[in-house]
């Protein structure tokens, strides 16, 4: 499981007192578990696609975040969120190209907005970013 491989990078982490690496993994990590409590009440454990979800909501608040840095001109900051962001990268799929995308959409037979992000969010969730998805089937 991802969640088991970030724990396992976390204590890593610790070892080579990578401070960007362990703050970055322990958002993740705490965001892990407290859906995992949340599943668990209704009976059910936390799969490897809601931990990738919650790797990809904390990738795009460090963007965000470092875009706010990048404003105020904090270098420092700005390089830290940077290497966060690479470091917890690793744990994601392959991201599409917009170019797959558009192939990936060329081939369905139901062209509408509702039926292109429910295809995309069944078959391919972690592996797009679905803004550009919605960008994309707007622009067809």
């Amino acid at each position: 499981m991802i969640f088991d491989e970030l724990k396992k990078a976390k204590m890593q982490a610790f070892k080579d007192k990578d401070l960007d690496a362990r703050a970055v993994l322990e958002a993740v990590i705490s965001r892990c578990m407290l859906q995992s409590v949340e599943l668990k009440a209704s009976g059910k454990e936390l799969t490897d696609q809601e931990t990738l979800t919650n790797i990809m909501k904390v990738v795009k608040e460090l963007e965000e975040e470092r875009i706010s840095f990048e404003q105020a001109k904090r270098d420092e900051k700005v390089l830290s969120l940077t290497n966060q962001i690479n470091f917890i990268s690793k744990f994601l799929p392959k991201q599409l190209t917009e170019e797959e995308i558009r192939n990936i959409i060329s081939t369905l037979e139901d062209k509408t907005m509702p039926s292109i992000m429910k295809y995309f969010k069944t078959n391919y969730q972690g592996q797009c970013d679905m803004g550009l998805v919605s960008k994309i089937a707007k622009n067809l």
